[in-house]
């Protein structure tokens, strides 16, 4: 009976250490049908915010055990254009590496226990998106966003970002 006890105290114990790690971030999109530029169809947008989100917590993970992450987008502009001439049933991107690099704006608060213990805004974009090695696979969603968001977080928070793309 004891053994069952303890047994039953320390999965509670490693089931309550696993959430703390995974509580580590919020996501929410102020506005985003205001946004520069994310898909017009509201179901293709909502697939875009969703796997923004997913990045978000997927990083929000590498945070230490007590740390808390929210994360409020105000404004996106995806790599490239669409181009309505190519729509196949589908939103087509075209990238040419001019002036359609991806940009994200954002308010985040770091908190520790409750605490906060950094603030602030961003505005992220990268410019060179096309001229650099993307470890992202070319068919991987939002792979240049997903890059730039990776340096942001590296750079704000001091966390090494491993960057494994799905297949």
């Amino acid at each position: 009976m004891q053994k069952q006890t303890t047994r039953a105290l320390i999965a509670g114990l490693a089931l309550l250490a696993c959430s703390a790690a995974w509580a580590g971030t919020e996501v929410r999109f102020s506005k985003p049908d205001q946004y520069t530029d994310v898909p017009f169809n509201p179901q293709d947008r909502d697939d875009v915010l969703k796997e923004l989100s997913r990045h978000f917590e997927k990083l929000g993970a590498l945070l230490p055990p007590g740390q808390t992450l929210k994360i409020d987008v105000t404004d996106v502009d995806l790599a490239g254009r669409e181009n309505p001439s190519l729509r196949a049933g589908q939103d087509i991107r075209v990238m040419n590496g001019r002036v359609d690099w991806p940009r994200m704006r954002l308010h985040y608060v770091l908190e520790q226990n409750g605490k906060v213990i950094s603030s602030g805004s961003a505005a992220l974009s990268d410019m060179s998106y096309l001229n650099r090695i993307n470890p992202y696979f070319s068919n991987e969603k939002l792979r240049y966003e997903k890059l730039m968001i990776d340096d942001w977080y590296a750079d704000t928070f001091g966390v090494k970002v491993k960057r494994h793309a799905r297949k």
